[in-house]
Protein backbone atom coordinates (compact mmCIF):
# COMPACT_ATOMS: atom_id res chain seq x y z
CA UNK A 1 0.00 0.00 0.00
CA UNK A 2 2.72 1.89 0.80
CA UNK A 3 3.76 2.60 -2.75
CA UNK A 4 0.54 3.23 -3.97
CA UNK A 5 -0.57 6.08 -1.10
CA UNK A 6 2.44 6.62 1.28
CA UNK A 7 1.17 6.97 4.67
CA UNK A 8 -2.44 5.80 4.10
CA UNK A 9 -4.07 4.27 7.00
CA UNK A 10 -6.10 1.46 5.89
CA UNK A 11 -7.68 -2.41 6.78
CA UNK A 12 -8.31 -4.63 4.25
CA UNK A 13 -10.85 -7.78 5.18
CA UNK A 14 -11.54 -10.17 2.93
CA UNK A 15 -10.36 -8.40 -0.31
CA UNK A 16 -12.24 -5.42 0.47
CA UNK A 17 -10.83 -1.65 2.36
CA UNK A 18 -12.92 -2.07 5.57
CA UNK A 19 -11.11 1.18 6.74
CA UNK A 20 -9.20 4.01 4.48
CA UNK A 21 -8.50 7.01 6.87
CA UNK A 22 -7.10 9.31 4.17
CA UNK A 23 -7.98 12.21 1.51
CA UNK A 24 -6.65 10.60 -1.39
CA UNK A 25 -9.08 7.95 -3.09
CA UNK A 26 -8.87 4.28 -1.97
CA UNK A 27 -7.32 2.08 -4.76
CA UNK A 28 -9.17 -0.38 -5.94
CA UNK A 29 -8.38 -4.01 -5.52
CA UNK A 30 -6.88 -4.75 -8.88
CA UNK A 31 -4.45 -1.88 -8.52
CA UNK A 32 -3.48 -2.95 -5.00
CA UNK A 33 -2.95 -6.98 -6.82
CA UNK A 34 -0.95 -5.26 -9.74
CA UNK A 35 1.61 -3.71 -7.27
CA UNK A 36 1.67 -6.76 -5.35
CA UNK A 37 2.31 -8.86 -8.37
CA UNK A 38 5.11 -6.17 -9.76
CA UNK A 39 7.01 -6.97 -6.48
CA UNK A 40 7.02 -10.50 -6.35
CA UNK A 41 8.36 -10.28 -9.91
CA UNK A 42 11.22 -7.92 -9.04
CA UNK A 43 12.22 -9.99 -5.48
CA UNK A 44 12.03 -13.12 -8.04
CA UNK A 45 14.44 -11.52 -10.36
CA UNK A 46 17.31 -11.27 -7.81
CA UNK A 47 19.24 -13.54 -7.87
CA UNK A 48 19.78 -14.24 -3.33
CA UNK A 49 22.19 -16.57 -2.35
CA UNK A 50 21.03 -18.08 1.33
CA UNK A 51 23.24 -19.99 3.74
CA UNK A 52 22.04 -24.00 4.23
CA UNK A 53 20.93 -22.25 8.63
CA UNK A 54 19.22 -19.49 6.64
CA UNK A 55 17.23 -21.97 4.64
CA UNK A 56 16.50 -24.35 7.67
CA UNK A 57 15.32 -21.21 9.20
CA UNK A 58 12.63 -20.92 6.66
CA UNK A 59 11.91 -24.60 6.73
CA UNK A 60 13.79 -25.43 3.52
CA UNK A 61 16.08 -27.80 3.80
CA UNK A 62 19.21 -28.02 1.58
CA UNK A 63 18.39 -31.63 0.56
CA UNK A 64 14.84 -30.96 -0.80
CA UNK A 65 16.69 -27.99 -3.09
CA UNK A 66 19.40 -30.61 -4.44
CA UNK A 67 16.52 -32.94 -5.04
CA UNK A 68 14.56 -31.01 -7.06
CA UNK A 69 17.32 -29.27 -9.09
CA UNK A 70 18.45 -32.90 -9.91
Amino acid sequence: MHMLRPGAKWEITNNQFTRWDDPRPCPSMDEVYWVMDKIKEFEESIPTMWLPEQLEEMGIKMKEIEDAIA
